[in-house]
């Protein structure tokens, strides 16, 4: 008598399962290549369905429509802008509206570089390779990504718009895009909704797995004096110094070149930690190193310095 109440708890667990399963999916994207990215991107509520609670996988995407995803899909936003009055389409591109569902995601895609075409209406459909192209722009927004230095070979190149391939090509070697048994990426065929989405699913997925180049300090500029001492006869010692924005920066002898008579001392930024953090506070920093008495040391001619300090100053 125990075991029916185990048998039906396990029932309705199953069925609640397969229920939850079918909310999160389309009616007719069974079967489909895309299929299990079509109802993840659909889950995370980046697409949606008509009344049918269909998402016509074969059918063309529109500019509307791939601008729209593209915004939602990478969270792109104009927070950090602030404007004199309230953007409009209309400020951007001539044949768009001011009041349509996609006027937003126009203006967001804009002003976040997605480099659309001014001229564009809201039905146009858009190519793979002009998709492609929006994808990665996007993509490219969201940090910046180191990609192998390799040429993908494309059978169809010569039908890539050019100012595309860069696109193309960072998305072919990112395996966000692929070719297809014949090596054809077909650039000028429209792309499905099917494969916008699956592009757009690989895309976010990139972004969330893949750190980006960390942002290096900004370089200072510098300027070098150099002072001279007598160590003996024989040896001088260099010191080379200067200011710098804070203690997090420091500067260090890179090489010493030679040119018949002068010793050229070139001295080159050691940047801050990232991962520290510094009082913002001007500070003097210099570094030293031993020459020829014979010679005379001097800084570079492209050196940021004083005029005094390309020569020798007594110390």
């Amino acid at each position: 008598m125990r075991k029916r109440p185990i048998i039906i708890l396990t029932l309705v667990a199953m069925m609640l399962f397969t229920l939850g399963q079918t909310v999160w999916a389309f009616k007719d994207v069974k079967n489909d290549v895309n299929e299990q990215k079509i109802n993840e991107l659909k889950k995370q509520g980046i697409l949606s369905s008509n009344k049918a609670d269909k998402f016509n996988p074969k059918g063309k995407l529109t500019y509307a429509e791939g601008v729209s995803l593209l915004v939602k899909g990478f969270e792109l936003n104009i927070d950090n802008i602030r404007f004199i009055k309230e953007p409009k389409a209309s400020d951007y591109f001539t044949n768009l509206k001011d009041n349509a569902w996609y006027s937003k995601a126009f203006i967001i895609a804009n002003l976040n570089g997605l480099e659309i075409p001014k001229t564009v209406k809201a039905n146009d459909i858009m190519t793979r390779e002009q998709f492609a192209h929006h994808l990665f722009k996007a993509i490219s927004k969201k940090g910046d990504y180191a990609y192998i230095e390799i040429y993908m070979m494309l059978k169809d190149e010569a039908d890539v718009n050019k100012d595309y391939m860069n696109s193309i090509q960072k998305l072919l070697i990112s395996k966000i895009v692929t070719l297809d048994g014949s090596n054809k990426f077909y650039p000028k065929k429209a792309i499905t909704r099917s494969d916008a989405a699956g592009w757009l699913h690989d895309g976010i997925k990139f972004v969330k797995e893949t750190a980006p180049i960390p942002n290096l300090p900004e370089q200072p500029t510098l300027n070098l004096k150099l002072t001279v001492a007598a160590v003996n006869s024989e040896i001088n010692k260099v010191t080379v110094s200067t200011q710098v924005p804070h203690p997090g920066y420091s500067i260090r002898i890179a090489s010493i070149g030679f040119e018949g008579d002068k010793a050229v001392i070139y001295v080159e930024t050691i940047l801050p930690d990232p991962d520290k953090m510094y009082p913002q506070v001007v500070t003097d920093v210099q570094v030293s190193t031993y020459v020829d008495a014979k010679l005379k040391p001097v800084l570079p001619q492209s050196a940021s310095s004083s005029e005094s300090s390309t020569g020798i100053i007594a110390e």
